[in-house]
């Protein structure tokens, strides 16, 4: 499996998966002409493209969708209440079960806890290995603890430094979104669910949807960096997604 995050922050976010001859992304959160020309550059054609998985319908994450199907039609998969907000969608699959298979794909779908009308994350499955991707979600549910435990690759949201969203310019009901079950998860959250997932099959951790205003890419780093070595845990790569830049290529 190939893995390429093609950007990640508050702004927008996309993420290549490939598996044998299967090619998919998870949201399109950026412009069709970013996407395209970052498609480009690692190697793939957009028609290409077998599928396109949603997470949630904020713009950060299908703001390029409406341009990119117009040009290449690609099939979209999402729930009926994304289906509600996302109308012009004309070829598209509903996720109405926990499990997908598409060609060499498996994607188990984890329900995530957002503020807006459903929202979901991905583990996704292919030549015996595993790739979580989750992000938007104020926590994760402990009933897919046992699905979520020892993948090769977790693509994980590190939203936000809470002592920095407290003194930064947030107004306090923005401030309470944020930190509640229906906000994101914060640097300290995202390690502390790292730290109980990783197993000895874990070679990386990519920490995802950054706050451009109240994170720092060394905080998250540093913060999930402690917890791992106060658990005596050891992972091979730690990256960092970032706005305007695809991260390293992943190979699972």
């Amino acid at each position: 499996m190939r893995v390429i995050v093609l950007s990640s922050e508050s702004k927008g976010n996309t993420t290549y998966i490939e598996c044998n001859d299967t090619k998919i992304l998870i949201d399109m959160g950026n412009t069709c002409k970013y996407v395209v020309n970052k498609l480009e550059g690692i190697g793939i054609k957009a028609e290409e493209i077998d599928a396109i998985f949603i997470t949630h319908t904020h713009s950060d994450h299908v703001k390029g969708l409406k341009v990119f199907l117009k040009k290449y039609g690609t099939k979209v998969y999402f729930t009926r209440m994304m289906k509600d907000e996302l109308e012009y969608v004309d070829n598209y699959e509903l996720i109405d079960k926990d499990e997908i298979k598409l060609k060499d794909l498996i994607m188990h779908i984890i329900k995530t806890s957002h503020d807006v009308a459903d929202s979901v994350g991905y583990v996704i499955e292919g030549d015996n290995r595993g790739i979580v991707y989750i992000t938007d979600t104020g926590y994760i549910n402990n009933k897919y603890f046992n699905l979520l435990s020892n993948r090769e690759v977790y693509i994980l949201e590190s939203n936000h430094d809470i002592e920095m969203l407290n003194n930064g310019s947030y107004s306090f009901k923005l401030r309470q979104r944020i930190l509640g079950d229906k906000g994101h998860l914060s640097n300290y959250d995202s390690a502390r669910y790292l730290s109980s997932f990783i197993g000895d099959k874990t070679n990386t951790i990519v920490l995802a949807h950054l706050s451009e205003e109240n994170n720092t890419r060394d905080l998250a780093y540093k913060t999930l960096k402690q917890r791992l070595d106060d658990n005596n845990q050891l992972v091979d790569r730690i990256m960092i997604a970032k706005q305007d830049e695809e991260t390293e290529e992943i190979l699972v």
